[in-house]
């Protein structure tokens, strides 16, 4: 890295050749990464890689117009000709009135120690290890009959970020995993599941062997399902699938969509859009936290903020572009990587728990369906219809009955987000999380 292994410095050497060139403004941002992965089967270790890599992007404006490139090679002369490929780039593209950076107010000044990076790196023999005690638990559930294998891996990546506005900042960030997929049943009657669990610190890890043990008991519930009557029931989503319900409404207040005019919430700021007492956190600041940053893709202020608070949707996800084009500020939502400009996306976002169990949320339905799997991305952001491929199970008098399988969930997501009841199970696993949710109302199609 042009002779120093600090990455501020590097950031601040290529800042300034770009405003020796005739950049107005520039930002400059490095990624440094280092993976170690395994995967085990049937008894026997695969495969264990290790990756190791470094990324320098970098973005110019001239006035209004503005380019992105990014290098691997750190060399001085690799990195003159970098700005000199983006200011030509830049030179070439119409202005965009809305790009630009942040002003020096809206910048980080200072920031919390979020606890997202492990000081351990594990032994490849850990990896393995891990990945064999999950296959094995898995494995030894009867019933499962074959396994498409355990896998394991770690990772630490650090981020700096640089702006000739004045903005200098880094973080490290680990992450620690295992998973296994087995399968059940014979022949044309076979069924999968898997199970893994991730943690930004080794301690927060689970149970390779609890791990496996769900996966394989998944697998033998899911054997011989039935098919289902079409018609409107109650949909019961699991905490593995509910989250993607909240990940729609991330997409749907997405500042870029919003100032787009491609989302169907692109009216409702300031309006119910939840049922009351529902509140939607979005918490970059949650220590250990998988989606957890100090700062955003452009330097700004990250904060905890309540997205939707009793059932109102209180503000869109914002970059300083978003914002602009808006008559709005930033959030401190960017995320950005080396090859290309910020854009707005969640942190740590969740729906807060219900305050009853998800046995009581389901004692009351007749008739209606357990999803446990989606499948496909029936999802139209316009309008909000929404039609997913799903399996799990059928709900009868008030119990989780037989395996279902071939179906599809169809409704609309302003409808869903009006009518649905969060359990109390909320676990934050995933970085989009929701408990065990209900909607009524939504329409299952059986396939015959």
């Amino acid at each position: 890295m042009t002779g120093n292994s600090d990455p501020s410095s590097l950031l601040a050497t290529l800042l300034d050749k770009a405003k020796k060139a005739g950049a107005d403004a520039a930002d400059a941002i490095f990624v440094n990464g280092i993976s170690l992965s395994t995967s085990y089967r049937l008894g026997k270790p695969e495969d264990l890689e290790r990756s190791e890599g470094h990324d320098l992007g970098l973005r110019v404006l001239l006035g209004r117009q503005q380019a992105m490139v990014s290098t691997t090679d750190f060399a001085e002369d690799a990195l003159d000709e970098l700005v000199t490929r983006a200011i030509a780039m830049a030179r070439a593209v119409p202005e965009d009135p809305y790009c630009g950076l942040l002003e020096p107010n809206q910048l980080a000044q200072q920031w919390p120690d979020l606890e997202l990076a492990d000081s351990g790196e594990p032994a490849p023999e850990q990896l393995i290890e891990w990945a064999k005690r999950a296959e094995e638990a898995a494995r030894a559930v009867p019933g499962v009959t074959n396994s498409e294998g355990g896998d394991a891996g770690w990772g630490r990546s650090m981020k700096a970020l640089a702006t000739s506005s004045g903005f200098s900042g880094s973080y490290a960030t680990s992450n620690f995993s295992f998973s296994v997929s087995v399968l059940a049943g014979e022949d044309t009657g076979m069924e999968r599941d898997y199970d893994w669990s991730s943690a930004c610190f080794e301690e927060n890890l689970g149970s390779p062997e609890e791990i496996g043990k769900n996966a394989g008991e998944g697998a033998v519930r899911r054997l011989n399902p039935k098919k289902a009557e079409s018609g409107p029931v109650p949909v019961v989503y699991d905490p593995r699938v509910s989250g993607g319900i909240i990940r729609h409404l991330a997409g749907a207040i997405s500042g870029a969509s919003v100032a787009r005019g491609t989302s169907f919430l692109k009216d409702r700021l300031g309006q119910s859009v939840f049922a009351p007492g529902l509140n939607v956190i979005d918490d970059p600041h949650r220590k250990r936290g998988l989606r957890s940053r100090p700062f955003d893709g452009e330097g700004a202020v990250t904060s905890r903020r309540e997205i939707i608070k009793d059932g109102v949707l209180t503000t869109w996800l914002l970059d300083s572009r978003a914002a602009r084009q808006l008559e709005l500020t930033t959030t401190g939502h960017a995320a950005r990587g080396t090859g290309g400009p910020p854009t707005p996306s969640p942190s740590n976002f969740y729906l807060e728990p219900g305050e009853i169990s998800p046995q009581q949320l389901i004692a009351d339905i007749e008739s209606g369906l357990y999803v446990t799997e989606l499948i496909g991305m029936g999802v139209n952001g316009v309008t909000g219809d929404y039609s997913r491929g799903a399996a799990g199970f059928w709900i009868d008098k008030g119990e989780i009955a037989w395996p279902v399988s071939e179906l599809t969930v169809a409704g609309n997501l302003k409808e869903m987000f009006l009518h649905l009841t969060p359990a109390n199970d909320l676990t934050l696993r995933y970085g989009v999380d929701a408990p065990t949710l209900r909607i009524d109302g939504m329409t299952v199609a059986g396939q015959q």
